[in-house]
């Protein structure tokens, strides 16, 4: 076994990737841009008329803008400023 690993992380934070879990503000951050994104890319849709696009887009940017949400409010090191 490598030593460098880190050990495994309880409960649901475990099915976040190591890498993202090293980078959890910026994973967020990117998270939220991207349902912004996607939100304003559904919103565009809603107004043309294209209502099975804009479900796509607006059910994808609700998912990243709660993934988002959750890194950032699991962020270890946001809680050892305060």
């Amino acid at each position: 076994m490598n030593a460098s690993r880190t050990p495994p992380r309880p409960g649901l934070e475990g099915l976040i990737p190591s890498w993202a879990y090293r980078h959890l503000r910026l994973c967020g951050a990117a998270q939220l841009a991207g349902g912004g994104v996607g939100a304003t890319a559904g919103v565009i849709c809603l107004s043309y008329g294209a209502y099975g696009w804009a479900a796509l887009f607006l059910v994808g940017s609700a998912l990243a803008l709660v993934c988002g949400y959750w890194y950032l409010t699991i962020d270890p090191s946001a809680r050892a400023r305060t």
